[in-house]
């Protein structure tokens, strides 16, 4: 099968050596300390797991700040998690220690595993989104400055999950979370019907009501909301 440049290359070219060898022979994991996990492998080999909170917006010299701390620690080798964690993956054991001390000196935040607060998954927001009814970043930030201490200690009685979804399609998890931040638009869209009348495919932005709250308006040769039945997703003006 020839190689093509469509979607991202396969995970299991990017393996670091260690979980290569015992990729699906991994025997247990355990919890060193916050932010900290120890896998063993029934070869008895082991890998130690380092995670630091980040942010979702990230800049291009972070990232390289970060591979810089991948290349001399770890072997190169770190990953992001679903929620926007960093891991750093260290196969030696003796790097572990100095690992987490040169984090700390450079302010990276560790913890994030156990009974801890996960970093917060969140949606676009402003960024890029055409749908928002609030920022992501701000109040993310905002929450997780006030949390901050059940990020990196054990403080809590179980493993919690924070989202927050900018508007009512909830990209964010929040759906699956066990708290849930989510902004509502809480007006119906205006119709500029100039505007509808010249780039709009009337039937395409029916369609994508979720709700039937869109119909034709013959006169006006464009479309009309019903006020009652809208719930301000904001699909038809995507």
């Amino acid at each position: 099968m020839s190689r093509t440049d469509f979607g991202p290359p396969s995970y299991k070219e990017m393996l670091p050596p260690v979980i290569e060898k015992n990729y699906g022979q991994w025997k247990y994991h355990e919890r060193v300390k916050p932010g900290v996990l120890k896998h063993v492998a029934e070869s008895g080999d082991e890998l130690y797991t380092v995670r630091v909170g980040s942010g979702r917006l990230v800049s291009t010299d972070w990232i390289r700040d970060v591979c810089q701390i991948a290349d001399k620690f770890c072997g190169g080798h770190l990953r992001f998690t679903s929620r926007h964690n960093l891991e750093f993956l260290v196969s030696e054991k003796e790097q572990v220690e100095p690992l987490i001390a040169h984090l700390k000196k450079e302010g990276y935040p560790i913890g994030g595993t156990g009974h801890a607060i996960s970093n917060p998954v969140h949606t676009q927001g402003w960024i890029h989104c055409h749908t928002p009814a609030t920022d992501a970043s701000g109040v993310v930030k905002a929450v997780m400055d006030d949390l901050f201490e059940y990020f990196t200690d054990w403080k809590l009685p179980a493993y919690c999950r924070i989202s927050l979804a900018c508007c009512l399609n909830m990209c964010g998890a929040v759906h699956c979370s066990d708290v849930a931040i989510l902004g509502i638009h809480r007006l119906v869209p205006k119709i500029d019907h100039d505007t509808v009348r010249a780039k709009c495919e009337l039937p395409n932005v029916i369609a994508a009501c979720p709700t039937g709250a869109i119909r034709p308006d013959p006169k006006e040769k464009s479309l009309a909301v019903n006020d009652e039945k809208c719930m301000y997703c904001g699909n038809c003006y995507t």
